[in-house]
């Protein structure tokens, strides 16, 4: 049984309870502008911001005076509601700040004086909280005097402060200064780095605990709030699952949305993907559920003996449709799936008919050719140049991509001619299903079906470090699927070193298998006879003789080691391209008719053809 989470402080602030005796100013990065949980009465929680927290902090440690510095503000006085603010506003007077309407404008040059009269002003403790440092200085590297004089005279008065007794238990209190900044290196590094009177705390996103705890206070205000224990749990469980890796703030906004669009508790997770990916219905549930179950005849039109490859297939299709296996990986993608096997048995023209099944039209999919991707730097064209690189604000391939179409089939064809450096990105969709673009963005693939395509395993590499064969056509489809599945296990683990990716693809690896005499006839059929019904959109009919028929069948499958895409390149050669040629050399109109009576086969094969007379 899972034991119930317990509210507890977050890290940077019983860091900064403990230290607050031992050091004058303190440095705050990282998560800053996030929503912190605060518990207001015992097992009530809520979301509050944080400089609000630091404030609930400070007086909490016994600072009686709290204020508030900003360049759009100046300073302002921090008290709890209800509290008369004149004491604080006071205490400002005192250090030579004019008030104005409750509060003190002043820029960088004030703040810095302000400071030297802070840390020596006698009585009650006070804390003074500088939000939005980061923005007090253009370049850190580069400072312009009023900026240097700010922080000398910070870096001095660290040194010179010193605690003083203060209350009835004589506990000691600084004056202390407070900096909120986005990261640690916005301040100068002689400022902060090696000062061991400065305390730099980092503030961490929320963990697991801390978004079970704020989870409850924000579905008690849903529609449908349900009176059973176990339900309340249940969707609490749910909502904590699916924002794994989400702020406080966009837990927060998760619950708005989900009022304002009527969503109940117990739909959380539609609520979740809603905010993600910004799609209101969910596309998968609109699929036609008739279609699906009617696919493998449809498939099997397109995809010839590659049965076991289209059960399989079929079967993670419907359980993305159906939803079964989502919960706690809810927001990794809709279906993962590994196409394997030789070139040219319908790796690619599967992946083409599943869209085709899916949205009704096989070119909306998003494919990338991985051996365009073999460069170390690769994944710069996926998800974009870092900041400071050319092209940082045109974003990547993938990401744009799938910011545009989040319900979409993403194929990527030839994976293992990709560069190892890009099977991170892979992990990463695959297991958390989100992408952090090159300017920060967070893309999700929660509703995507992830496809790749490889013809790992049919060749390997032998003693002498020859590439031989690891399967023949000659061999059973048993151990065909054997051999490259254990030549797949053996590349990632010993050759990319990337155990942990071919683990998460899991039982989704699908190997096809040759195609052999039985389904080669019926490819070349099938191809015959849509290159001449392609004809009669021309207004031509075209027949061919049963004595060319055979000799083009026999030149067609005389080599099946490049599947049907050899049977293709041999018909093109043998029969669309002479009939062009033959074709344009009659002339011919709409309406004739013509009859291929004879193959001729040489340097280049010639048809015999004969027109016909109108019937």
């Amino acid at each position: 049984m899972q034991q119930p989470y317990r509210y507890q402080q977050p890290r940077w602030m019983r860091d900064l309870l403990r230290f607050l005796p031992l050091k004058s100013q303190f440095v705050f990065s990282g998560n800053v502008r996030d929503l912190q949980a605060c518990e207001i009465s015992p097992n009530i929680v809520t979301p509050v911001a944080f400089n609000q927290s630091l404030h609930n902090a400070l007086r909490e440690a016994g600072y009686q005076h709290v204020v508030m510095f900003n360049l759009l503000n100046g300073f302002i006085p921090m008290v709890p509601p209800g509290e008369d603010p004149a004491p604080t506003q006071k205490l400002l007077s005192q250090l030579g700040l004019n008030i104005v309407e409750g509060r003190a404008n002043g820029g960088i040059d004030l703040l810095s004086t302000t400071l030297e009269r802070l840390i020596e002003l006698p009585g009650e403790p006070v804390a003074l909280i500088v939000d939005f440092a980061s923005c007090l200085i253009n370049h850190r590297d580069n400072l312009s005097p009023v900026e240097h004089s700010l922080f000398t005279r910070a870096l001095v008065l660290s040194h010179q402060a010193r605690a003083r007794p203060y209350g009835e238990q004589r506990r000691a209190f600084f004056n202390t200064v407070l900096w909120v900044v986005d990261k640690e290196g916005d301040l100068p590094d002689w400022f902060l780095i090696n000062n061991p009177l400065i305390r730099h705390i980092p503030v961490a996103k929320p963990d697991r605990i801390a978004r079970h705890a704020l989870a409850p206070a924000l579905l008690r205000s849903l529609p449908g709030q349900s009176v059973e224990t176990a339900v309340q749990e249940r969707a609490a469980q749910e909502f904590v699952d699916e924002t794994e890796g989400l702020l406080l703030l966009d837990m927060n906004a998760i619950a708005r949305l989900a009022r304002i669009e009527g969503v109940a508790q117990e739909q959380i997770s539609d609520a979740v993907r809603r905010y993600k990916v910004g799609i209101t219905e969910d596309p998968w549930l609109k699929i036609e559920k008739e279609k699906i179950r009617q696919a493998a005849s449809t498939i099997q039109k397109r995809v010839k003996g590659q049965t076991h490859a289209i059960t399989h297939m079929l079967d993670i299709i419907k359980r993305a449709v159906t939803g079964v296996g989502g919960g706690k990986q809810g927001g990794r993608p809709r279906g993962v799936i590994f196409l394997a096997g030789p070139t040219g048995v319908g790796k690619t023209e599967l992946a083409k008919t599943v869209t085709e099944l899916l949205f009704g039209d096989e070119s909306a999919y998003i494919r990338f050719d991985m051996s365009e991707f073999s460069a170390e730097h690769a994944d710069q064209r996926l998800i974009g140049a870092p900041p400071g690189y050319i092209g940082y604000n045109l974003g990547g391939e993938l990401t744009n991509a799938i910011r545009e179409k989040p319900f979409s089939v993403v194929l990527f064809d030839e994976i293992e001619k990709a560069h190892p450096r890009l099977m991170d990105k892979f992990l990463q969709i695959i297991d958390d299903g989100v992408l952090t673009s090159g300017r920060g963005d967070r893309v999700y693939f929660s509703e995507a079906l992830i496809i790749f395509t490889s013809n790992l395993g049919i060749y390997r590499l032998d003693s002498h470090g020859e590439r031989v064969a690891n399967v023949r056509p000659e061999e059973p489809f048993a151990t065909v699927q054997k051999n490259v599945k254990a030549e797949i296990e053996r590349h990632f683990k010993l050759v990319l070193n990337r155990p942990e990716l071919l683990n998460r693809i899991g039982e989704n690896i699908i190997v096809f298998d040759f195609i052999r005499p039985d389904v080669a006839e019926q490819i070349f059929s099938q191809m015959t006879e849509n290159t001449l019904a392609g004809l009669g959109r021309l207004g031509l009919t075209v027949t061919i003789g049963q004595a060319a028929l055979e000799l083009l069948r026999k030149i067609c499958l005389a080599d099946l080691s490049n599947g049907g895409r050899g049977i293709r390149n041999h018909l093109e050669a043998h029969l669309v391209n002479p009939l062009s040629r033959a074709l344009f050399d009659v002339d011919a109109q709409p309406g004739d008719r013509y009859h291929i009576a004879d193959l001729l086969t040489g340097a280049s094969t010639q048809l015999v053809l004969t027109k016909q007379q109108e019937p």
